[in-house]
């Protein structure tokens, strides 16, 4: 590939034993992206796999040399394959979407324009109309979507949707780690850009095998919630969380020892340890000065932590090595 190539499109892929769905999707998106006369690269990041996924990925490339491939030494989870995906990614509009046929590669050129021509910086998708269960995906995403929408203010109704479309220097300023795909939309927005809009897309039901994902993705849904509106808001600045809360409580505790002193002076009358309230305050003191401490501790690990997404890569298909974030 020529170092003047200009990339008009990256489309990311992650997936986890998807061989059948694979030939019927990479052929999909090489029909829209040569009728669209898109210049275009399709990655696709083997998280794993124990099937003939990355077989399939290197027949495919002997087909069509727009495909490119990752493989991963073991399953490390879609926020690292996303990751890497967006590491390598060239194209100026970078689109992400599922392996398993259920987003519809013929939504590419309105998502692309979007981001072209309307300016948006980042695209979500919205499956307005799903074929998921109802009880095990399709009320648990209702949830989470409206917990989400609280949290960060953003009125998108499906955060988690993996069709995508990204301006090329938002994925370049963001960092996806753990389980922080169902998230990005807050991680783009807490990155500073702002254009964030939603298109309504078709969502399919699952053509081959089966979902990858288990119950466990409820819970682990909320607690990235939770670490996600944490670190978006003090991960620079820690000491400012702990701290303020640690020096409430620290006050509090030092008012109420300081009352008791001073009683305990002017009417003697009782035994300091007697009373409930000598080990309320000693408790807040103590409290607050472990806060106070743990926000110093994060300050200064925040300052000197190495970089977190660090996964091994076993081997890789048409990237260049000097491909870099």
């Amino acid at each position: 590939m020529q170092k003047n190539y200009k990339m008009n499109l990256s489309i990311v892929i992650s997936l986890l034993n998807e061989a059948e769905s694979l030939p019927e999707l990479c052929d999909r998106i090489q029909k829209v992206c040569e009728k669209e006369n898109y210049n275009y690269e399709i990655i696709l990041i083997d998280d794993g796999s124990t099937d003939k996924s990355w077989e399939v990925i290197c027949s495919l490339f002997s087909e069509n040399p727009c495909i490119k491939g990752i493989k991963f030494f073991k399953n490390y989870g879609k926020s690292a394959a996303i990751y890497k995906g967006f590491e390598t990614a060239q194209g100026d509009v970078v689109i992400t979407m599922d392996a398993d046929l259920q987003d519809q590669p013929e939504e590419i050129p309105e998502l692309y324009r979007m981001i072209v021509e309307d300016g948006y910086d980042l695209v979500s998708g919205w499956k307005k109309k799903r074929y998921d269960p109802v009880l095990s995906k399709n009320i648990p995403s209702k949830l989470f979507n409206f917990t989400a929408r609280m949290v960060s203010g953003l009125k998108l109704h499906d955060f988690n949707c993996g069709l995508k479309a990204y301006k090329k220097e938002v994925v370049k300023n963001i960092e996806v780690y753990g389980e922080m795909h169902r998230y990005i939309p807050i991680l783009v927005k807490q990155a500073g850009f702002t254009k964030i809009g939603e298109k309504t897309v078709i969502h399919k039901e699952r053509k081959y095998g089966k979902s990858k994902f288990g119950l466990e993705r409820f819970i682990n849904g909320f607690l990235d919630l939770l670490s996600i509106s944490f670190i978006t808001r003090f991960a620079k600045r820690p000491m400012h969380f702990f701290g303020t809360i640690g020096s409430f409580s620290f006050l509090i505790g030092f008012g109420i020892l300081l009352y008791l002193s001073i009683a305990k002076l002017f009417a003697q009358k009782y035994a300091m340890t007697d009373r409930p309230l000598f080990f309320l305050g000693l408790l807040a003191i103590i409290f607050g000065s472990q806060l106070f401490l743990t926000g110093l501790l994060a300050d200064l690990i925040s300052r000197s932590s190495q970089e977190r997404n660090k996964y091994n890569v076993e081997t890789t298909l048409n990237i260049e090595s000097e491909q870099t974030r």
